[in-house]
């Protein structure tokens, strides 16, 4: 690890949130000697965030809790052209209303992890749109235009690697780089932010951003991003064979967020810890030395610290109850899934789709014929199963061993 003089940049340091610092000795004598507002950058794009955004809001908190000022970036304007990284396709046009709603939705998260106000150290949020929706066309090109090259826009990732796989790139993705630029140039004169902080993905849209704010400006301003987030398997924060884990409860039950956490890979325990809680460090080096099965213990600590900071604790409680229900008593655990079929009833097939255990009605058939699927402890294979529950009868519905819903008339 390196050496630090700030508290910022020695608890990013040893919790793991450092890949990449555009300045680290100038990033790290500013922040020890004034506060710093930082922002990190978010699209509307879903009425919640997942988690593979969490680290991002970690790293926010992670500011504040060191005396410095975070700033929440909304893409009320950038999600109406959709960021090309990572993308083989263009992104969906939405309507004002329906960003503003995901906004709103959003910030619910946030308001639990950060604290909010007026003081030099308290969050804010803000909209890109309120600036890039009075941006004249015109004035764009002659104000930033002038900054920017085609030779090295062609060159960053988020372009290169999409024309090289021959996916259409439209021209209004391919501005979106100037717009996140111009969002940094912005926050730093009207804000005063000095320091931009993203996934790895990011490093180039950032590197963009800071130099326009020097060319325009003379700013100097600062780029840290994270690295790229994957669990031990490999596989990419944020998404499961089940679908996307979101951080509201809105789409994804407590229940299945807890779970989520209380599932991962034993190798993944100690980093997760360090990144997602608040926990002391000497503790989770404790906790991440555990073997055997023992690990379930800290895995468990893991679940109920992440589901406590971001669905808080009365769901984490009920969320550990239903799991210790679940696997050690009737199975009845009051926080699972649960879908009511009516008195007709419904395919075995169609529930296990309409309760959330399977992310469609094909994926729902081959798990049925892989024996996968249980009913009251039954195996069920037949997708026109009918599930019809008795006047007052529960019916625990399983998928494998650790995914469970109820069913009821």
């Amino acid at each position: 690890m390196t050496s630090y003089e700030s508290d910022l940049l020695r608890l990013l340091d040893e919790r793991g949130y450092i890949h990449q610092l555009t300045d680290a000795a100038g990033l790290d004598a500013l922040a020890a000697r004034q506060i710093v507002p930082g922002y990190i950058g978010f699209d509307a794009t879903a009425p919640s965030l997942h988690i593979g955004s969490l680290v991002q809001i970690m790293m926010l908190r992670r500011l504040q809790q060191t005396g410095h000022k975070p700033i929440v970036l909304m893409g009320g304007g950038t999600t109406r052209i959709g960021d090309p990284t990572g993308r083989d396709e263009s992104r969906k046009m939405l309507t004002d209303a329906t960003i503003e709603a995901n906004i709103q939705s959003i910030f619910t998260v946030f308001d639990k992890l950060l604290t909010f106000g007026d003081g030099p150290t308290d969050a804010v949020m803000v909209n890109n749109h309120d600036w890039l929706g009075k941006l004249g066309y015109i004035e764009l090109l002659q104000e930033v235009g002038t900054h920017f090259t085609v030779n090295r826009m062609l060159t960053f990732d988020s372009v290169k690697l999409r024309l090289e796989r021959e996916q259409p790139m439209t021209f209004l993705e391919f501005n979106y780089m100037i717009l996140q630029g111009y969002d940094f140039r912005h926050l730093s004169r009207e804000l005063g932010v000095r320091l931009q902080m993203g996934g790895s993905d990011q490093w180039g849209n950032i590197v963009n951003g800071m130099e326009l704010g020097r060319r325009m400006d003379g700013a100097e301003l600062y780029g840290l991003t994270t690295p790229l987030l994957t669990t031990a398997d490999g596989a990419k924060m944020g998404k499961t064979a089940a679908g996307a884990v979101w951080l509201n409860e809105d789409q994804l039950p407590a229940y299945d967020f807890w779970q989520y956490w209380r599932n991962v890979d034993d190798r993944d325990v100690g980093k997760f810890l360090r990144l997602f809680t608040d926990l002391p460090l000497s503790e989770i080096t404790r906790l991440e030395l555990l073997e055997g099965a023992e690990i379930n213990a800290a895995k468990v600590v893991l679940a109920n610290e992440v589901t406590k900071l971001v669905r808080g604790e009365n769901a984490a409680v009920r969320a550990e109850a239903t799991a210790r229900e679940t696997f050690a008593g009737s199975g009845a655990g009051e926080d699972l899934p649960s879908l009511a079929v009516g008195a007709e009833g419904m395919r075995i097939a169609a529930v296990l789709t309409a309760v959330g255990l399977t992310a469609s009605g094909g994926e729902a058939k081959r798990k049925l014929a892989e024996s996968a699927i249980k009913l009251d402890g039954a195996i069920i294979t037949d997708p026109a199963y009918l599930v019809q529950p008795g006047e007052g009868e529960t019916l625990r519905l399983s998928l494998g061993k650790k995914r469970h819903a109820l069913i009821y008339c």
